[in-house]
């Protein structure tokens, strides 16, 4: 009797459990990691959508910038962080498709690590060169590089950044021989760019447009299969006889694995009503994003896949290692 009283009362202490635990998640933020630094283009992709989301989740989400090793250190954070949909990634093609070839050891596994939410979109890459290289477009950029083998080097952010992967691509396809001058970030690399120091650059098209757009840099392609909004004119790298050239930064969520699978669908149904918001969107255009198709976890959850298998094979040819 005893025995059976003691049952009774901890099956009743424990009919509340689920409830309450729901509760206390709905009044703790939603941590949404940056893996970069404050004021970069992803930082600031995350913010406009964390503004978003509490009317829809009824729960704030804030930003938490954890950068380092390239995207690694939040990556690991958010791969390690408990499995209830409170901590999410908004990753890039860095920590969720390249690094996984670049670095020697990373402590998460792009795929085994994270539960896929929804992919946002991709900011594409731009060939820029300086106005005094005499090449008005690929075609011409093409026949220069061979009638004068190692004459021209391209800028990039860093070693087994996507501006120097992108490079060893166009390389690859197009048999010519760009020299790769690696820099300490995007500022120094434009700095040298602008004052022709280095002949050309595989930058983002938000960072270029500007100086496009001001005549002190001459853009030559999109390095997307398509055009790009910003820019709408300027055909593509693919366009002008490079088929298949397709090379821009992707941005994804994810959870960490094992995070219930109601809960992801909560959270992409939640993303997804944000990214189609016109104002969201206009937003987005600005910082030079093209948005995805609507998008379910399991589809990008055969994107990434794809991704780290592209990278790596373009990081083997680079010959790029990173500790």
């Amino acid at each position: 009797m005893q025995r059976r009283t003691t049952l009774l009362i901890a099956c009743a202490l424990a009919l509340p459990l689920l409830p309450a635990q729901a509760d206390s998640l709905a009044d703790r933020p939603i941590t949404l990691v940056v893996p970069f630094p404050p004021g970069g283009p992803t930082d600031a992709m995350a913010r406009t959508l964390a503004a978003s989301m509490k009317d829809l989740l009824g729960q704030t989400m804030v930003v938490e910038n954890r950068a380092g090793a390239g995207g690694n250190i939040g990556a690991e954070y958010v791969a390690r962080a408990a499995a209830d949909g409170q901590t999410l990634l908004f990753g890039t093609s860095g920590p969720l498709a390249i690094n996984a070839s670049l670095y020697r050891k990373i402590g998460y596994d792009p795929v085994k690590s994270f539960a896929p939410v929804i992919q946002v979109g991709h900011l594409p890459n731009i060939l820029v060169v300086h106005p005094a290289v005499p090449v008005h477009n690929v075609k011409e950029l093409l026949a220069y590089a061979k009638a004068h083998p190692g004459r021209l080097s391209y800028a990039s952010s860093g070693n087994g950044a996507s501006s120097h992967l992108a490079g060893v691509l166009f390389n690859a396809s197009a048999g010519v021989q760009l020299q790769h001058i690696p820099y300490k970030g995007t500022g120094p690399a434009l700095n040298d760019l602008l004052g022709g120091q280095v002949s050309m650059s595989f930058t983002d098209v938000l960072t270029a447009a500007p100086y496009v757009k001001a005549g002190r840099l001459r853009a030559l392609g999109i390095a997307t299969a398509a055009r790009s909004q910003v820019l709408p004119d300027l055909p593509s790298i693919a366009e002008q006889g490079l088929a298949g050239y397709d090379v821009s930064v992707f941005f994804g969520i994810v959870a960490p694995a094992q995070t219930p699978p109601e809960r992801v669908r909560q959270l992409n149904r939640a993303f997804a009503q944000v990214l189609a918001a016109p104002e969201v969107r206009q937003k987005f255009a600005a910082q030079g994003l093209e948005p995805a198709p609507a998008s379910t976890p399991e589809q990008l959850g055969q994107f990434i896949p794809a991704q780290m298998a592209l990278w790596s094979a373009v990081v083997r040819q680079s010959g790029a290692q990173l500790d």
